[in-house]
C-alpha cells in the first residue's frame, strides 16, 4: 500500500517529467512556479530524477535558461513517464468518482427538507 506521501511524491515526478517532455527549455524556477512548489523543493525532485536516470541535464547554448542548460527526458524516463500517466490517471479517476459521490449525497440533502423542519404549504 502506498502512502499518502509517496502518492504526492510520484504525481510530482509525473507533472515535472511530463512538463520537460513538453519544454526541455524551462528553468527550475519556471517549473517550479507553476507546480506551486519551492525552487528548493524542485531541485530535490529533479537531483532524484536525475539519480534514477529518468533525466538528464545537457548543454544547450541557445537555451533561454541563463546557465544554458535542457533537461531531456532519457529513454527509461519515457518509459517511466508512461507508467506514472497509468497510475496518475488510475488514482485521478478514484478521486473524480468519490468526488461524484459526495457531490450527489449533498444534493440530494438539500433537496429534501431535513425531519426537523417544518414544511411549508
Amino acid at each position: 500500500m502506498t502512502t499518502r506521501r509517496s502518492q504526492l511524491q510520484e504525481d510530482t515526478n509525473y507533472r515535472v517529467l511530463r512538463m520537460l517532455q513538453d519544454n526541455p527549455d524551462l528553468t527550475q524556477r519556471e517549473i517550479a512556479s507553476q507546480l506551486g512548489i519551492s525552487s528548493s523543493g524542485l531541485n530535490y525532485c529533479l537531483r532524484a530524477l536525475i539519480d534514477k536516470g529518468w533525466v538528464k541535464m545537457q548543454n544547450f547554448s541557445q537555451s533561454k535558461n541563463k546557465f544554458g542548460y535542457i533537461y531531456v527526458l532519457t529513454p527509461s524516463g519515457i518509459a517511466q513517464k508512461a507508467a506514472l500517466t497509468g497510475r496518475f490517471l488510475q488514482r485521478k479517476m478514484q478521486e473524480f468518482e468519490a468526488l461524484k459521490a459526495e457531490i450527489e449525497l449533498l444534493q440530494s440533502e438539500t433537496a429534501q427538507p431535513s425531519a426537523d423542519q417544518p414544511q411549508s404549504t
